[in-house]
């Protein structure tokens, strides 16, 4: 075996350091190199032993060497290796640096541009046509075009605005006057009653008064007679063909073409059924809007060629919204081709043949219960379960039947309701034993709203004290007052309810009567009702037959009913107003002031109003007009505004009276103006302006409400700001004024309002001569015009303080109010004291 020299090895040697690897390095490519060298290690032992022993050590060396490298290269680069070698691992060091930089540069790129930032600029800025995410802000933006390129910078583009040419004028927008018909909310029951001219002014009416105020929607009577007089308080319809098909036919396109669209359901009827209105609209509301449903009582039809069940006539039936709207095309085909005498079979076979829908009797659960009447039928005495839970009732022969059965059923619901009222009374008493405060936390009485908590002294409720024939707190101020009319009945109840109470509680062991009033209290809570606290003395019977008088303390609360709204005419804010000033010699010099303030607020602003000025002369001055007016500078300054306004026209009438009564001007004015008109009756300090004025067209109703404004007084400024100077715009406060309840002198009313008054006075006054006199309109209204008298403060209504004088020749109850009125309005209470204690004090020093 050939042995290699010294030599030959660092031949290797040199060749593994010019490859760049030591032999003593483990990495991947000391091991490539280990590998080239043993292959040469191995071609080279191969060359070695192929060669004969005789060959020289020179001549291997030479091939060992040119399997590694030429000789002379060799020796160059083991030179330049060893200059190098103490330098090489701080240069693969820093090229190991840079690379693994520019390595991890990438990789943070490649994750944050394509994924992360991916996801992030999708949440910021959203697909494209899509809501979701917000407008990418500029400062993380990639800033990459549609192609992928980086894109260096971005100029934005400004768009003009061309404002397109209209053709022609602008179209007004058309808006619902009510938010329920832009929403599509529409009314849940309509009620139709097929009655002729033998039943309408009998058990038509029967149905209108047991019916029409239970309902929420509308009630509408269809008849083919055309009468001239139509009972009060319906609305009746008249196709003008006594036939009942074509009635039928017309009265479902009357439904079609003008109620189809405000209405879900429609309840058609004869008008010999009677209805429980409370059971009827319970069976609509739990009924979808949606349905397509042809609900009543079943029947086949005559002869058997028609399939299908269609429902009686006789005990009503209902239509669903979406039946007739499903049916509406069809209709005149039905009036062509479907012959019947049953205007009943006749729409039940064209709902069939055209929708498909058969009559059914109950839907889900929910039943159309009815009863058939029979003759003679004892109804106190009618057990029968059909009966007492019957959504409808017929035949009813008469209008008397009509109403017993009302107020049968009424009675039932009645009862039901109470019943229900117990049963939650206990739920509730059950579920507080187990709450955190017991008992505590279920107030009595059970179900009702607690009573009203007070958050300050102002606001404890009063309690009025009364007996069985006196009250002790008078509408009028009156320390005492005998009980009658509304309150006397009122107290007569609360005594007979309480013993009744203490009887059940009681019964059978003691039975109390004779009850007596020792002291009654009562209070108006408005959250909840009115108060009572009762001490009664009571005669107490055994069942022994042992009799006593005893004391009992009880508690009563007459509970608010339900509240409801009240249906309102409907008026507007574009109704003309006049407006009348009665002008006194007394009061001539205010009126300039007056014209003063209407310049302002009315003429310049162009407000829908006209003013009328009343002069009303003593005899004694009316004489001297032509000599010595004393309305002459008022009504020259009436003179000087009309130049001034040429669209201005202010009317003055002259009335010469020896007693100023507002009742006998009015007359003479109401005379001269139509019905129609709107008054507003006001004084020299009053100073209008627009807000008011829309207030009184509101507020005023013809044939419903007369409007009695109470206006703002202010306080005599020496007393209300004492060595102070007034402040210009004063607000509504304590200090400033106070709102005069004496005064009824501003009034907004209607004139055909006034005219009916003064006609149902006219019987009173021919008793007593001195009635206009000792009567002022507010309470003329109240006694004889039958209307809703609104007397409310008014805010925009204010008056400046003024040292009035009262007319000695107005009535004793004017006259009086009008002296508490000038009294009242020289300040508060706690300002004239402290004004009095001032004088006072000054005086004792």
């Amino acid at each position: 075996m050939a042995v290699i020299s010294a030599s030959e090895f660092a031949l290797i040697d040199v060749w593994l350091v010019k490859g760049g690897v030591r032999s003593d390095d483990t990495s991947e490519g000391s091991r490539d190199s280990h590998v080239s060298l043993y292959r040469c290690e191995e071609r080279a032992t191969q060359f070695l032993s192929l060669a004969p022993l005789k060959a020289s050590p020179h001549c291997a060396e030479e091939r060992i060497v040119h399997c590694l490298l030429p000789q002379t290269e060799s020796m160059r680069i083991s030179m330049l290796v060893s200059l190098i070698r103490p330098t090489g691992p701080i240069i693969v060091g820093i090229s190991l640096g840079f690379t693994l930089s520019l390595l991890s540069v990438t990789w943070v790129n490649e994750s944050c541009d394509s994924d992360w930032m991916g996801a992030a600029d999708e949440m910021l800025i959203g697909q494209p046509g899509s809501s979701k995410g917000a407008r990418k802000p500029s400062s993380i933006s990639t800033g990459t075009t549609d192609n992928g390129n980086v894109e260096e910078d971005f100029e934005p583009r400004i768009v003009p605005y061309n404002k397109p040419a209209q053709e022609g004028p602008p179209k007004k927008v058309f808006r619902s006057k009510y938010a329920s018909t832009e929403l599509g909310i529409r009314e849940r029951l309509f009620v139709s009653v097929f009655t002729s001219k033998a039943t309408m002014n009998t058990l038509a009416v029967a149905i209108n008064r047991t019916l029409s105020h239970h309902l929420d929607g509308r009630l509408i009577f269809f008849t083919g007679t055309r009468n001239r007089k139509l009972p009060n308080g319906m609305f009746v319809i008249a196709h003008g063909d006594e036939r009942p098909v074509p009635n039928m036919y017309q009265s479902v396109r009357h439904l079609l073409k003008h109620h189809i669209a405000e209405y879900d359901w429609f309840y058609l009827v004869q008008d010999d059924t009677y209805t429980q209105p409370e059971r009827l609209k319970t069976l609509v509301s739990h009924l979808s809007m949606g349905l397509q449903l042809y609900m009543g009582r079943p029947g086949e039809f005559i002869g058997g060629e028609t399939q299908g069940r269609y429902c009686h006539s006789g005990p009503g039936f209902l239509l669903s919204r979406a039946l007739l709207l499903k049916l509406q095309p069809f209709l005149e085909q039905c009036r062509t081709d479907i012959i019947s005498v049953r205007p009943d079979e006749w729409l039940g076979r064209c709902i069939i043949d055209y929708v498909g829908m058969n009559c059914v009797e109950e839907y889900e659960g929910l039943n159309y219960n009815y009863f058939t009447m029979e003759n003679n039928m004892d109804l106190p005495r009618v057990g029968n379960d059909g009966f007492q839970n019957a959504l409808t009732v017929h035949p009813v022969t008469s209008a008397e039947l009509m109403y017993r059965l009302h107020k049968h059923f009424t009675e039932i619901e009645l009862q039901r309701t109470y019943e229900e009222i117990e049963k939650l009374q206990s739920e509730i008493k059950n579920v507080s034993e187990v709450a955190a405060d017991g008992n505590k936390s279920a107030l009595w009485p059970i179900g009702i709203t607690p009573p009203f908590e007070p958050k300050s002294r102002f606001e404890v409720l009063r309690w009025d004290y009364f007996t069985e024939d006196n009250l002790f707190s008078c509408v009028d101020g009156a320390p005492k007052c005998q009980l009658s009319g509304a309150d006397r009945e009122d107290v007569t109840d609360v005594i007979k309810v309480a013993v009744e109470e203490l009887n059940k509680k009681y019964n059978p062991f003691v039975q109390l009567s004779a009850p007596r009033l020792v002291n009654g209290y009562r209070r108006l809570d408005q959250t909840r009702g009115m108060e009572y606290t009762l001490d009664l003395q009571v005669q107490a019977t055994t069942e022994s037959g042992h009799q006593k008088s005893i004391a009992r303390r009880v508690h009563l609360v007459r509970p608010l009913s339900q509240v409801e709204i009240i249906p309102m005419p409907y008026v507007t804010e574009a109704t003309r107003v006049h407006v009348f000033l009665p002008l006194t010699s007394y009061e001539s010099h205010v009126a300039l002031h007056f014209l003063d303030h209407c310049s302002t607020n009315l003429f310049e602003t162009g407000e829908n109003a006209v003013l009328n000025f009343l002069f009303t002369y003593e005899p004694a001055e009316a004489q001297k007009v032509s000599t010595n007016d004393i309305f002459a500078e008022v009504k020259a300054k009436i003179t000087a505004i009309e130049r001034r306004y040429p669209s201005v026209k202010v009317s003055w009438i002259s009335i010469k009276t020896e007693i100023p009564g507002v009742l006998r001007i009015l007359d003479i004015v109401s005379r001269k103006h139509p019905v129609e008109t709107l008054f507003l009756l006001v004084t020299a300090d009053t100073v209008l302006n627009s807000e008011f004025l829309n207030r009184c067209r509101m507020n005023t109703i013809s044939g419903w409400q007369a409007f009695f404004p109470i206006h703002f007084q202010d306080f005599d400024p020496s007393v209300a700001y004492p060595d102070q100077v007034p402040p210009s715009s004063e607000d509504l406060v304590r200090e400033a004024g106070h709102f005069d309840r004496y005064t009824f002198e501003e009034a907004c009313f209607y004139n055909s309002d006034y005219m009916s008054s003064r006609t149902r006075m006219s019987g009173d006054l021919q008793e007593n001569d001195e009635l206009l006199e000792s009567l002022d309109l507010y309470d003329m209204f109240v006694q004889y015009s039958g209307l809703h008298v609104f007397r409310a403060v008014e805010p925009a209504l204010r008056q400046a303080y003024r040292n009035r004088t009262c007319d000695p020749r107005l009535s004793e109850d004017v006259f009086h109010r009008c002296l508490q009125s000038s009294l009242e309005s020289h300040g508060s209470r706690s300002q004239l004291a402290m004004l009095i204690f001032e004088q006072e004090q000054g005086n004792s020093t």
